[in-house]
């Protein structure tokens, strides 16, 4: 560098930035251009209550087959476990026998604005527990996908009798287990944003996407700037497309709920501290006293390793694995039937 002719230097990085943004731009309007849609009608509805709804992905009634709670984080839809028909972990679970259920929860509606943590677990998910057992159908399990596995948590707390094993996937737990300052700018962020969540009665999606992308900020580059080259017509760019539209399909989530994420989850670690609360009572793993499973993706950018692992280390009976897959991969990738579903599917066999 110090060695470069200045003005050739300027020359050749404004040239490099030109190419680079011309392939981003690129790269997005090929995937704006893209005939992918996702064709997959619903599940049928088991149970609703507001804008939750219960979809049974069962293809029998077998009295003896596991039945599956699937409880996906609250600001993505359900529907990363049931992207494509050859991809799908809800359809392939029930062409093994299992039966699975799992939580819609739809964007908050005028009633769903007001509701806490404590509304969406004793509330509405003790509700599709019920619905699940009037069913029959052998022992139940709670699956729960990054925030959906403390939610999952939560619930099988309460109801530890009705719960023959919990699977968390990808479960954040202690968020200042690596790189705190980084959660602890999130809970600034956070508070800074009171006023936009006091205005809408909730923290808008395309907020919630910011979040998300600064994670790994440079990443949007990257994947648009690499499908820029992509053959359109390869079942890579296709199931591109499929994952695009599923993360620019988020929801919105309750002003409560934001403010206990932000401020409580990341801010003050609530959950590793032991003062995160459900209807007033602390949400501690260690009293749990059934079979675990805890699937940590060894890359995962979103809910670091570490922060997954403490909650492993505090289940008192958690086996654990650590699938090489990142977050969302690990259940929608090309590799994670062999790395996840199958694993999965063999723990709870060992436990029907």
């Amino acid at each position: 560098m110090e060695k470069a002719e200045p003005v050739a230097l300027a020359g050749a990085l404004q040239a490099e930035g030109l190419r680079r943004f011309d392939a981003l731009l690129t790269g997005v309007e090929k995937y704006r251009r893209h005939p992918q849609s996702r064709s997959l009608a619903d599940a049928p509805v088991l149970w609703s209550e507001g804008t939750t709804r219960l979809l049974d992905y069962r293809t029998g009634h077998d009295p003896k087959a596991p039945r599956l709670l699937v409880i996906p984080s609250l600001v993505n839809r359900y529907y990363i476990l049931d992207l494509e028909a050859e991809g799908s972990f809800l359809r392939w679970s029930a062409s093994q026998g299992m039966a699975p259920f799992v939580v819609d929860w739809g964007s908050p509606g005028a009633e769903e604005r007001g509701f806490d943590f404590t509304d969406y677990v004793a509330g509405r998910l003790e509700s599709a527990l019920e619905a699940v057992r009037r069913e029959p159908g052998g022992p139940i399990f709670a699956i729960g996908y990054c925030m959906g596995g403390n939610l999952a948590l939560a619930l099988s707390l309460r109801r530890q009798a009705e719960i023959a094993g919990l699977i968390l996937l990808a479960t954040p737990w202690d968020f200042h287990a690596e790189n705190p300052e980084h959660s602890l700018m999130l809970a600034e962020i956070g508070r800074n944003l009171e006023p936009i969540i006091q205005l809408f009665g909730e923290l808008p999606v395309d907020i919630l996407q910011c979040f998300f992308s600064g994670f790994d900020p440079f990443q949007v580059l990257r994947k648009f700037q690499n499908f820029a080259g992509a053959d359109p017509e390869s079942p890579g760019a296709r199931k591109f497309v499929a994952l695009e539209d599923w993360l620019n399909d988020g929801m919105a989530v309750s002003a409560a709920v934001a403010r206990e994420c932000l401020t409580g989850w990341y801010g003050e670690n609530t959950p590793a501290r032991g003062l995160w609360k459900i209807a007033g009572e602390p949400v501690l793993p260690q009293r749990f006293e059934q079979p675990a499973l805890c699937l940590i993706p060894a890359g995962d950018r979103i809910v670091p390793p570490k922060s997954a692992l403490s909650l492993a280390n505090a289940l008192p009976k958690a086996e654990r694995m650590l699938p090489s897959a990142g977050h969302i991969g690990m259940m929608a990738g090309g590799k994670a039937k062999p790395l996840v579903w199958e694993p999965m599917q063999a723990w709870i066999g060992a436990r029907r």
